[in-house]
């Protein structure tokens, strides 16, 4: 019998938090680097007082605690779909569980959340370009002669991790998680033998040096959170691979190490700071010991190229579920690994991100130009989150609209100041990520209105299923040998390349077969939900094939299965057909002019169904159409 979906979250706890460790946290425990360096950028004109850095750790301790701590381990950890995050994820969850009155706002939620996943995009080009870069720039503090060779060294470490992606994480992923588990150890014990000097820095705990900050001078303070903001991007990670690892690995390793490991890492370095003014230019690396800045290179190397996986290989999930959920084009998604169904990799993706990741390196040069360029995307996408997870809240889960309303709100109010701050470096580059996700999301907006326009226009000119077979039925229409499978996106009308068929060759075939691959709102569909099969006349048969945003369609297995219920064909017998539409831009109802030709520019250079759906050449036939939009 054909079993049901196996899931990572099968494995034992201590696995899955191993994992978790290489691969969740990358992007957030690789924030040291930077964060404290850019709250003491001296464009932001805070002093460099004991004071002044009680307030910073104070604001990072906090932010820490109440943005990835309190919301995303208790609160947004818990709005998931069957498993899965992020917000492509949310944002179906949010429109089928919505009720009529949400549906008055659909649209809104839906370019909310369209948005939120477009600034992922945004992110993903620069988390690889900072993280790389800034671990990269301690060479220098090992000797001036590295200093020419930063950004030669951080480009061709670039070249080598986007190279390394056909090949899946898979062969390198099982030692992800142990240098990780190196890494947060290497933070603990840097931070520790600081502390242990300065412990007065433990009194940074008290919110009220934050507090404090903001009330003596709330412009500085307001320009400082943008650099506190750093310490905790990479929060929406922890939620986008939660269907990979589960909630409950991902909280147990960041209460037990990663929290710990970053926290004891900022103590340090403020340790550092009260003893040593001077070294804020990069407190992180001052932090090691006599001799062990280059092992300490090399290993923040490294543990970067693995917060860049991490990130690379989110922006391809999220890819695979947009064109399952009808928001991208069918592209070609390889899959890496046998066992593993989230190890896919997305070409087309993939050069896009290192094109767009170079140019950022050669455009802004240094990690601290690039942090001004940074966080507005991530601020962003937590607003969007936490605002989608408040509709989930009230109409999923049933939480009075009171609760809701005062607990969203205090997590909003965290979540705009964190997004105001960061505005304010737009004009500095913060632009490059928004321009990004714009043109993202009207590309997803436009392909998800073009194909329902298409739909709405070829239903106008389909006959229904049970017509057209009623027909036939009445008429001596002569019967060949084999089997004929005619590929719809149409669950009740007649495939364009079946009427066109008996139209012009007068014929059927001895089986035939119109399939309809659907994609759900839901994650995953078992083996054994996979298909319906419809008789609806003579050796004539409806299969409606079903598959979560997270999976992606297999005809051959699909074709397996309805043997397996009884259906007799045979592979080798079997001829697809499929409809190629001609669009053309007009004037009716429908679409902006301009969106309609940038619908037919994304279908002309779409990934075409006989690859996307992995059926050889040899079987299928292609029966065109002109549809005007």
């Amino acid at each position: 019998m054909i079993g049901a979906l196996d899931t990572p979250r099968q494995r034992s706890l201590g696995l899955l938090a191993l994992g978790a460790l290489g691969v969740v946290y990358g992007d957030i425990g690789t924030s040291p680097l930077y964060a404290l360096r850019e709250c003491f950028d001296p464009h932001k004109g805070l002093a460099i007082t004991d004071s002044h850095i009680m307030a910073v750790l104070s604001m990072v301790f906090w932010s820490l605690t109440l943005v990835i701590s309190l919301k995303y381990m208790f609160f947004i950890l818990r709005a998931d779909n069957r498993g899965e995050g992020g917000i492509l994820a949310l944002l179906a969850l949010v429109k089928s569980k919505s009720g009529s009155t949400t549906r008055r706002f659909g649209t809104l939620f839906l370019v909310i959340g369209i948005f939120g996943a477009a600034l992922l995009f945004g992110d993903a080009m620069i988390t690889p370009s900072i993280s790389v870069l800034s671990a990269v720039e301690g060479l220098k503090y090992v000797t001036p002669v590295f200093s020419p060779y930063i950004i030669p060294i951080t480009i061709g470490i670039l070249v080598l991790i986007f190279s390394l992606q056909r090949l899946g994480t898979g062969r390198i992923g099982s030692v992800f998680g142990p240098i990780m588990l190196i890494w947060f150890t290497t933070l603990g014990a840097l931070g520790i033998n600081s502390v242990i000097e300065t412990p007065a820095v433990l009194e940074a705990l008290n919110p009220y040096y934050a507090l404090s900050l903001f009330w003596e001078d709330p412009g500085v303070a307001f320009l400082v959170a943008g650099g506190v903001f750093l310490s905790v991007t990479g929060g929406e990670a922890l939620y986008a691979d939660m269907g990979h690892f589960g909630r409950s690995s991902i909280r147990w390793t960041w209460f037990v190490l990663v929290l710990p490991g970053l926290f004891l890492n900022y103590l340090g370095q403020g340790a550092l700071l009260m003893r040593n003014p001077g070294a804020a230019s990069n407190p992180f690396y001052f932090l090691a010991p006599d001799g062990m800045l280059l092992p300490l290179v090399i290993l923040s190397t490294i543990a970067t190229v693995i917060a860049s996986q991490a990130v690379i290989s989110g922006v391809f999930s999220m890819t695979r579920q947009a064109v399952q959920l009808g928001y991208l084009p069918r592209m070609r998604i390889t899959h890496t690994s046998a066992e593993e169904i989230g190890q896919i990799y997305v070409p087309l993706i993939n050069v896009f991100l290192f094109i767009a990741t170079v140019t950022l390196v050669l455009t802004f040069k240094t990690s601290t130009n690039l942090a001004a360029a940074y966080g507005v995307a991530v601020s962003m996408i937590m607003v969007i989150t936490t605002l989608l997870a408040m509709i989930v809240a009230k109409r999923v889960w049933g939480i009075n609209p009171i609760v809701v309303v005062v607990v969203g709100f205090l997590f909003l109010i965290i979540d705009g100041v964190f997004l105001f701050s960061n505005l304010i470096k737009i004009h500095d580059g913060g632009w490059v990520s928004l321009v990004i996700a714009l043109f993202a999301s009207i590309c997803m907006l436009t392909w998800k209105k073009g194909r329902m326009i298409l739909m709405d226009r070829l239903a106008q000119v389909r006959v229904p299923l049970k017509e057209f077979v009623a027909n036939t039925e009445k008429r001596n229409i002569t019967r060949v040998s084999g089997t004929a499978v005619f590929m719809t996106a149409d669950p009740e009308g007649t495939p364009i390349g079946l009427t066109h068929n008996l139209l012009h060759n007068h014929v059927l075939h001895e089986t035939v077969i119109v399939m309809n691959v659907t994609s759900e709102s839901r994650p995953y569909v078992l083996n054994e939900d996979r298909v319906e099969i419809k008789e609806v006349g003579k050796r004539f048969y409806h299969v409606v094939a079903h598959y979560g945003f997270m999976q992606t369609p297999n005809i051959p297995r699909i074709i397996e299965m309805c043997r397996f219920h009884g259906m007799d064909i045979h592979w080798e017998e079997i001829t697809f057909f499929f409809g190629r539409e001609t669009l053309i831009a007009t004037d009716r109802v429908g679409m902006a002019k301009w969106r309609e030709n940038l619908f037919i520019f994304m279908s002309r250079n779409a990934q075409t169904a006989m690859e996307f759906f992995r059926i050889p050449p040899h079987k299928v036939i292609e029966l065109g159409i002109q549809v005007e939009l």
